[in-house]
């Protein structure tokens, strides 16, 4: 049904999702990986942690002034600013390896951590601009001792519905995103999917030429995007 692995048009088939349905937005909310900021986050209620950064989120993307006078990277520098203290992106990158990351070195460990934050971001980046006023509205939430999900929806300009929902996990008083689930699909067990794939047919060490080899790529495409016209 999706690509093949790593050749990755779409990349993964939450990217398909998006592309599909013209959520690359929503799902650049949902997936929130930009890099940058230092932790300034505050513990509270999963829901309204949650609820507070996409209310800042979509502030940043109607913003014309900032769309006329500066462009996507602003936008984007913004977003980083608001969103990175929400997910914890190591939890993210363990659980996308699952048991091969009990294989891995503290220095492979902490070179893979690296690497796949910079995948999910450079994956997303280049679709913030697709944006087209959709609406979320959160529905439930459901929390037992340190884990919580929190399920919401997207609401389009015609008024069809897309479901995404969000697991944290509570470390040290902090609830942080771990996985995003869109339209069923989750993040975290397509990469693993895919990654298990490429490590049982040859090796971890191929699976990081790939995603350095996807890196390039995205990289390249990212900045032509952004270039003036």
């Amino acid at each position: 049904m999706f690509h093949r692995i790593l050749t990755l048009p779409c990349f993964t088939a939450i990217a398909l999702i998006i592309v599909r349905h013209r959520l690359a937005t929503w799902v650049a909310f949902a997936t929130f990986i930009f890099l940058s900021a230092p932790n300034t986050s505050q513990a509270g209620d999963p829901t309204e942690r949650i609820r507070f950064v996409v209310e800042q989120g979509i502030e940043i993307l109607n913003d014309q002034k900032l769309k006329s006078k500066n462009g996507k990277h602003v936008y984007l520098d913004r977003l980083r600013e608001i969103v990175f203290p929400l997910f914890n992106f190591p939890e993210m990158a363990r659980r996308s390896l699952g048991f091969h990351w009990r294989q891995l070195s503290p220095e492979e460990r902490q070179e893979y951590v690296t690497l796949f934050t910079n995948l999910l971001e450079r994956s997303y980046a280049g679709k913030i601009d697709l944006y087209e006023g959709e609406t979320v509205v959160f529905l439930r939430e459901a929390v037992e001792d340190n884990y919580a999900r929190v399920d919401s929806k997207i609401i389009d300009k015609k008024g069809e519905e897309y479901s995404v929902d969000y697991k944290l996990l509570r470390t040290n008083g902090d609830w942080r995103i771990y996985d995003v689930v869109v339209e069923n699909i989750s993040l975290v067990n397509n990469y693993r999917s895919q990654f298990n794939r490429v490590i049982s047919n040859s090796s971890y060490e191929n699976l990081i030429k790939r995603i350095n080899e996807k890196l390039k790529e995205l990289e390249g495409s990212n900045h032509s995007s952004n270039s003036p016209t």
